[in-house]
């Protein structure tokens, strides 16, 4: 598919990685010719060194033949802007990374008006995230599908664990709750495991539920499935508002703390229910003063990943039920998961894997929509959402009865608003989302899970 991405910042070239990994045949275009220069050699990329916003520079980067034009410049009206261009140039589709709330609030303005075809707001994105993440605090992630009522959700396996030694087809016999264990990850090795897999010490699994036998699943296993009533925030970034009105709405207790005065007086305006404390989050003597060894989790929300990691590891040790960290950098990852701190949240990431998703489903002519799709294990492995379609191969047939890929697990279905946790025995029906795992890379139908 051709793809046009204007903005090779953090965002593009995340965003790019993404895509030429999938074989899109892609042109990057940005006004800093380091950037095109860069992106050019590391993922074999064409670039247009030039502003999107001038014709002559979509032009030649393919525009009028071009499928999707993806805008992820730093500047809301840019993207905007060039996502008309592009559609009167003759782009299909186009995506536009807006992040003021008050843009957001008119897209069904600028879908049928200005032909914008889909809006996307990392912080927006980024705070849902933190937000399942602090319903279940004992997981490390959660996702969901179907309009949250199908979870998924990271557990690491504790020394001394119920879950430790255990088959995963006793899961169910001895926890009493209906729940399926869909991948697993142990050391390097990636697993989409049978009923025969033996769980170990160390072990992180990637469990699909609904939300109640998720919770039930948690406290049967001797982890901590309640929600936290107490919030710390650290950093009044945008990610920060939309996240505590998220919290608030629930009856959650929230506290950001903000260095910047100004900044401080438009959280109190935008936010009356939560505590908004002006002072430097980096401060031990402030984070103590303000309860940090008290409260049922911090989210460290600042600019600076190494501010966010050092204050992460301070709550951590002061006995912060759970640490929430924004990271932009991928390679700290791994220096954060070897010191404790393994619930991260990169809006990039999260940027990207929504963009993914859209892009899979403009490839889809078979009628199997991909409604949703999450990267897992380093993008080792995919969690996707289909609508089965009608006439798809999957349908009437006992899933034991399906000839699925090695490495393929139907995870879950979701029919009329119920939750299916599959058995051999149970059957995919048209209109039913499915829930896939796997560690096989880019499907875009339904029916390319079957040998």
């Amino acid at each position: 598919m051709n793809i046009i991405i204007v903005g090779g910042g953090k965002v593009g070239e995340e965003i790019t990685a993404a895509l030429a990994k999938e074989g899109h045949d892609i042109v990057v275009v940005d006004t800093d010719p380091e950037v095109i220069k860069k992106l050019t050699d590391d993922y074999d990329v064409l670039g247009v060194c030039g502003s999107g916003l001038i014709c002559g520079n979509l032009l030649e980067a393919g525009a009028a033949n071009a499928r999707i034009i993806i805008c992820t410049t730093p500047r809301d009206e840019v993207n905007l802007l060039c996502s008309i261009i592009a559609k009167k140039l003759g782009v299909r589709h186009s995506i536009a990374r807006v992040r003021d709330p008050q843009l957001i609030e008119q897209f069904k303005f600028m879908q049928t008006e200005l032909g914008i075809s889909a809006l996307v707001n990392p912080d927006y994105y980024a705070a849902c995230e933190i937000a399942r993440v602090l319903q279940i605090p004992s997981a490390i992630k959660v996702d969901t599908f179907a309009k949250g009522r199908l979870f998924l959700a990271e557990v690491k396996v504790e020394q001394g664990s119920k879950l430790a030694n255990m088959a995963l087809h006793m899961i169910r016999r001895s926890f009493g709750t209906k729940i399926l264990v869909c991948a697993v990850t142990r050391g390097d090795e990636v697993v989409i495991p049978t009923g025969d897999f033996v769980l170990m010490a160390g072990d992180h699994i990637y469990v699909t539920a609904s939300h109640a036998d998720l919770i039930a699943f948690f406290r049967a296993a001797g982890l901590d499935g309640a929600r936290v009533k107490d919030v710390m925030i650290i950093g009044g970034s945008r990610i920060a508002v939309y996240l505590a009105q998220q919290l608030l709405d629930t009856g959650t207790s929230v506290k950001i703390i903000e260095l910047d005065r100004d900044r401080c007086l438009e959280l109190c305006g935008m936010l009356p229910r939560a505590t908004i404390v002006c002072g430097d989050g980096t401060s031990e003597g402030l984070l103590l003063e303000e309860g940090v060894k008290n409260i049922d989790a911090c989210v460290t929300l600042t600019g600076i990943d190494e501010e966010n990691i050092i204050i992460s590891m301070f709550a951590k040790s002061c006995g912060a039920r759970k640490v929430i960290t924004k990271v932009s950098k991928t390679s700290l990852l791994g220096m954060m998961h070897s010191v404790g701190l393994d619930t991260t949240v990169s809006p990039k990431k999260v940027t990207a894997n929504i963009i993914l998703q859209y892009v899979r489903a403009k490839m889809n002519s078979k009628g199997n929509n991909i409604q949703t799709l999450y990267k897992l294990v380093g993008d080792r492995v995919e969690a996707l959402e289909f609508i089965a379609g009608e006439h798809s191969a999957t349908v009437g047939v006992p899933l034991r009865d399906l000839k699925i890929k090695r490495d393929v697990l139907v995870s879950g279905i979701i029919r009329g608003g119920h939750v299916i946790i599959p058995t051999g025995a149970d059957i995919i029906e048209p209109g039913d989302s499915v829930i896939i795992v796997t560690t096989n890379p880019h499907f875009t139908d339904l029916d390319e899970i079957l040998d």
